[in-house]
């Protein structure tokens, strides 16, 4: 089974992956998480830092964005999750590309018609179309709000204007209806949005 937790930064992503991950391992069951782009690759993580500039400005343009993070894709799906899904277990993602389409596409003002082919492209449907998908959200007050709590330095997407959150906010409930993606309402505690998120699995 291939799990996706999607939304915009500050809405628990990684939390809600790490819960699963626990939940499905006291099952007996093989478990790989990526945190796209990140992951555990060398190649994912400095391809990460290329993207997310970690405090130095490079300027990317936002259709190298798009081919850096469908590179990233490429190798954490073909290294890590296909050898997991062959064997029957489980790959859960923080992000998968949807967040390309919102950041790059709604955000950046990439064509989103030409994320969509780039990713057919280059990635298996079993990528494109996990089995199960969920968008969190929360008001923009909880997200800058838990943003400031985790005490780190934002990251390029994080630091851009307030209209270009509204565009990535915007973005996610758009996704979440031409995909049908389920929307968990993330503003309540940790294990009230984990108990919601079960309930769909």
């Amino acid at each position: 089974m291939y799990i996706v937790i999607e939304g915009q930064d500050g809405t628990g992503k990684s939390t809600q992956v790490k819960l699963l991950e626990e939940y499905f391992k006291k099952q007996g069951k093989e478990v790989v998480t990526m945190d796209e782009p990140d992951g555990d690759l060398p190649q994912a993580h400095d391809l990460h830092d290329l993207i997310l500039t970690k405090g130095k400005d490079y300027g990317l343009e936002p259709m190298t964005n798009v081919l850096l993070f469908t590179a990233s894709r490429m190798e954490l799906w073909r290294k890590l999750a296909e050898p997991v899904l062959k064997n029957g277990g489980i790959v859960i993602s923080a992000r998968n590309w949807w967040s390309t389409l919102a950041y790059q596409g709604y955000g950046e003002g990439v064509s989103k018609s030409k994320i969509v082919r780039i990713t057919h492209e280059s990635l298996p449907d079993k990528y494109v179309k996990p089995d199960k998908g969920f968008i969190l959200t929360v008001s923009d007050k909880i997200r800058e709000e838990r943003q400031k709590d985790r005490g780190k330095a934002k990251e390029t997407f994080e630091a851009k204007s307030d209209e270009f959150q509204q565009k990535v906010n915007y973005a996610y409930l758009k996704i979440a209806k031409d995909f049908d993606v389920k929307t968990i309402d993330a503003s309540g505690t940790i294990e009230e949005v984990f108990t919601l998120i079960k309930k769909e699995l």
